[in-house]
């Protein structure tokens, strides 16, 4: 399957291609399933894995190319091999993570991933999420083990109450709030707590923000310009259009 113009324009952006081959699936609740992969030489390429690294698959849909970015998920460069988890629901990529069966193969670019926590290491995470961004909160968890994290995240369904975070209780505090009013009530719920969270200095803290674009704009906006966040302590990217 060619990539259409979309693949065109990650090839003259430098987007490095490679092609996945499926060793197995787990169902994580009814709305959220985890297929195993092996890279394709991918991590050999980059030199391992950063937190929050994704990669764009390509699926057909209507006859036409269509590419959706997804975090990888607990990426061993040794063995070339890591996991892919899905929000589930209506759509192309979702009905391909539901059927498919170990020996499958995708293909992927590698284009536009990146990752820096600023200096000094924070000591204190505001992570700001979905069921779309699980799997990069979990990396950034993991790339900052001893910093105190608060997270709210923000649920679509029952199910993901259910979702596996890799919290360690005596340092982070989750907390999920239902999707209402198109994300505004996670939007007014993280504008009531986080000044007094944060306090008058942010040079230990970083927020990271990740929901539907409209949802993360608007945070992002706010950390920055109200609460004066300096942007090298703030991370704002919309994963997803409402």
């Amino acid at each position: 399957m060619g990539h259409g113009w979309e693949g065109v324009v990650l090839k003259l952006m430098r987007g490095r291609d490679f092609t996945f081959t499926v060793t197995g699936a787990e169902q994580v609740t009814e709305d959220f399933r985890r297929v195993h992969l092996t890279d394709g030489g991918l991590l050999a390429a980059t030199k391992g894995a950063h937190p929050t690294m994704w990669v764009r698959l390509w699926f057909e849909q209507a006859g036409k190319p269509h590419q959706r970015a997804y975090t990888l998920v607990d990426p061993d460069p040794a063995a070339g091999t890591f996991s892919l988890e899905f929000a589930l629901h209506d759509g192309t990529a979702s009905d391909w993570a539901r059927t498919v069966e170990p020996g499958a193969t995708i293909e992927a670019t590698l284009q536009g991933t990146g990752f820096d926590l600023p200096e000094p290491a924070p000591a204190r995470l505001f992570l700001i999420g979905d069921a779309a961004s699980l799997p990069a909160i979990n990396s950034v968890l993991d790339a900052v083990p001893d910093a105190a994290a608060t997270i709210w995240f923000e649920t679509a369904h029952a199910s993901d109450k259910e979702l596996p975070f890799r919290l360690d209780p005596a340092r982070h505090t989750l907390h999920h709030l239902e999707r209402r009013d198109a994300g505004a009530h996670l939007v007014a719920e993280v504008k009531a707590a986080l000044p007094d969270l944060l306090g008058g200095d942010t040079s230990d803290a970083y927020v990271w923000i990740a929901c539907d674009t409209v949802t993360t704009r608007a945070l992002g906006a706010y950390v920055r310009k109200e609460l004066k966040v300096p942007r090298n302590r703030v991370n704002a990217l919309g994963y997803w259009l409402p």
